[in-house]
């Protein structure tokens, strides 16, 4: 069964994630969700894309039994996160994501690479992967949020919720649950109705003038990972999250 559904309604292309029982995605799930992205944004049928999620919550980011069975997966994993960010950060085509439950991890990424966030008043944003033994996500965390904010979210593992996210800024709209569907496409059609040529140089000079480069510094995240990887807590914090027991790490903070 495929993790994510893919449909185009009225010129906007709609990434449905559907993957029980929490949207976590293994590598190769996250290398055919950065493909549908950008084949959207190749699409001249498609005007806007929309993200959105079935089931509990939006994207609880990767599957960490996957790493946790073998390490060495974090190469691809990180490779697919890469490119699905950067097929939405980079589009041509405005993106908007429409959250709710958990937003988590690779979660974090989609929603800080997009455009425009929609979220329903259950969503709750948070960055675990110190406690899953990896790295990653801040760049895009801090694309949402102010540095100190993400700080504290990334050091403690602490959740925000939706009314927080928008105190702070990331959010457009926080809706029930119920018309979150609704509001993200009734948003989607009125970009739709616009130029396309005018869009795509608006998102274009948009992007030109962000502070930094979003991708290089994901990148630089990303080398962190890999370094994390080789330190024994790092595969106690997997081990220990699929076992669903209490971590025990080292003493130390050099650990082979």
């Amino acid at each position: 069964m495929a993790a994510f559904i893919s449909e185009i309604n009225e010129h906007v292309g709609e990434i449905i994630f559907d993957n029980p029982p929490v949207n976590a995605f293994n590598s190769k799930d996250w290398c055919d969700i950065a493909e549908a992205i950008q084949k959207f944004g190749d699409n001249p049928q498609v005007r806007v894309i929309i993200i959105r999620a079935e089931g509990r919550g939006f994207c609880a980011g990767v599957d960490i039994k996957e790493l946790a069975a073998d390490s060495q997966a974090i190469i691809k994993v990180n490779q697919g996160n890469y490119d699905t960010f950067r097929a939405i950060h980079q589009n041509p085509k405005p993106v908007i994501v429409a959250l709710h439950g958990f937003v988590l991890g690779g979660g974090i990424g989609i929603a800080g690479a997009a455009d425009i966030i929609i979220a329903s008043e259950c969503a709750q944003f948070g960055v675990p992967e110190i406690d899953r033994g990896a790295m990653g996500g801040g760049a895009h965390l801090q694309r949402l949020f102010p540095v100190q904010k993400v700080r504290a979210m990334y050091f403690t593992g602490e959740f925000i919720d939706a009314q927080e996210a928008w105190r702070l800024g990331a959010i457009e709209k926080v809706v029930p649950l119920e018309q979150l569907k609704t509001t993200a496409m009734t948003m989607a059609l009125k970009i739709a109705s616009k130029s396309p040529a005018m869009i795509k140089l608006a998102k274009e000079s948009l992007n030109g003038i962000e502070d930094g480069n979003l991708e290089n510094k994901y990148r630089w995240e990303q080398g962190f990972t890999y370094e994390a990887y080789k330190l024994s807590d790092s595969q106690e914090a997997r081990d220990a999250f699929v076992g669903k027991r209490t971590a025990k790490f080292s003493s130390t903070t050099a650990n082979p």
